[in-house]
């Protein structure tokens, strides 16, 4: 499914920006909240069912009805873990909230049935040592769409549902990408080496000139680990592996850190142990939007949108939408000047029921390198935005099919 094209005249600026890269900068802030974070369990969640009700609505009614899951909470619950092996005291308690169509003509659709299902599916899909009979309570509460936005929200026009703007910029620094990659490898590939590392794990970077530094707090599941020696035992494995993996993405000097609040020596240190691999199992909470931004990282050094993306229909929600475009715009544009362009932004901003390829304005910020005629780039930067914009609707289908990461 195509936009309009790229025959009308958009409002799409492009500037330069006279600044030092944030690659560039003395030091440099990133973090990571790792699949496991509860703050990253409920975006998976609210995508989860956003996915779930799109494909039904897809097969039953042959488009995406009007829906907005973006409102899950994750209330945390009691655990006893301890070296060999604990329990799941008070299961964690998930709350699925938003809107949806519950309703088509005579027909009535099981909505919360389907939201759950997605729900047990996310979640024993990405962590095995979670018990859904007994570790988790899930509750339902999404209910029918606001009649104002469903008037908006029409498939055939393709209107903006919300006043809204999209953050996004390109390239990855190093320090953005080894804290990315990071967190992947360790809820990744690790795990066939480290088995007693759980899926609550959350990276942060700090750089400061040449050097990088690490920062990982990472669950364990309990029943890995015998005793504290064996604990730190697998804490220095981790930091290795940790070490040898970065020198994939960055040539700088990295230290990595990890559980900086328990010590060897003292044995009345805590340790982060748990019984699922997940802090949420004992007390911590969380909620949608309050984590990672749509590119996967948390970069106080660079513009970001507060938008939580993750659940709002993929079809005409351009907090969605426009997050994710900025993103691939700024790719693009990164991609095709080479070595030109040391950094660029992209902002774009929405009015409720403008047509979606059609933003009040695409800002596009470029850092060129020294002695870099930009004028040779403007009109081509101009353009890659434009056929972006020409084609944002190719992007509700990849929602839809899990191609594209929000969070």
């Amino acid at each position: 499914m195509n936009g309009r094209g790229s025959t009308m005249a958009r409002n799409i600026s492009v500037e330069t920006l006279c600044q030092i890269p944030t690659a560039k900068k003395e030091v440099e802030i990133v973090e990571r909240k790792g699949k496991g974070h509860p703050d990253s369990v409920s975006d998976g969640i609210a995508e989860a069912v956003s996915r779930e009700l799109s494909k039904y609505y897809l097969k039953e009614y042959g488009r995406i009805l009007h829906h907005n899951t973006d409102q899950v909470e994750v209330v945390g619950g009691q655990s006893a873990p301890k070296f060999g092996g604990g329990v799941v005291l008070e299961p964690t308690y998930i709350l699925l909230s938003g809107r949806a169509t519950t309703t088509v003509g005579k027909d009535r659709i099981p909505f919360k049935s389907l939201a759950i299902k997605a729900t047990k599916s996310y979640l024993s899909s990405n962590f095995k040592h979670l018990d859904l009979d007994s570790d988790i309570m899930i509750d339902s509460r999404i209910g029918h769409g606001s009649i104002d936005l469903i008037d908006v929200y029409d498939t055939s026009k393709l209107r903006a549902n919300d006043t809204s703007f999209g953050v996004g910029f390109a390239p990855y620094s190093d320090t953005e990408r080894l804290v990315l990659e990071t967190e992947n490898y360790v809820n990744g590939a690790l795990k066939s080496k480290l088995p007693a590392i759980g899926y609550d794990v959350k990276v942060m970077g700090f750089r400061q000139k040449d050097t990088i530094n690490l920062t990982i707090a990472a669950a364990y599941v309990d029943k890995y680990v015998k005793d504290r020696k064996e604990y730190f035992s697998i804490k220095e494995e981790l930091m290795n592996m940790v070490k040898d993996n970065a020198v994939k993405f960055t040539d700088k000097d990295v230290n990595v850190f990890v559980n900086t609040a328990d010590e060897e020596g003292d044995e009345k240190s805590a340790t982060y142990l748990t019984v699922t691999g997940l802090s949420m199992e004992n007390g911590d909470d969380g909620s949608v939007g309050r984590g990672n931004r749509v590119n996967g990282i948390i970069t106080p050094y660079r513009a970001m949108s507060m938008e939580a993306a993750a659940g709002k229909n993929p079809v005409t929600h351009v907090g969605k939408l426009y997050n994710v475009l900025s993103n691939l715009i700024a790719q693009d544009i990164v991609k095709e000047t080479g070595n030109d362009v040391e950094e660029v932004l992209v902002r774009i901003v929405s009015q409720i029921g403008r047509p979606i390829d059609d933003p009040h304005v695409a800002s596009i910020h470029a850092i060129y390198a020294d002695g870099v005629d930009e004028s040779k780039h403007k009109n081509n930067i101009r353009r890659i935005a434009d056929e972006r914009l020409a084609h944002i609707t190719d992007l509700t289908q990849m929602f839809v099919d899990g191609k594209l990461s929000v969070f």
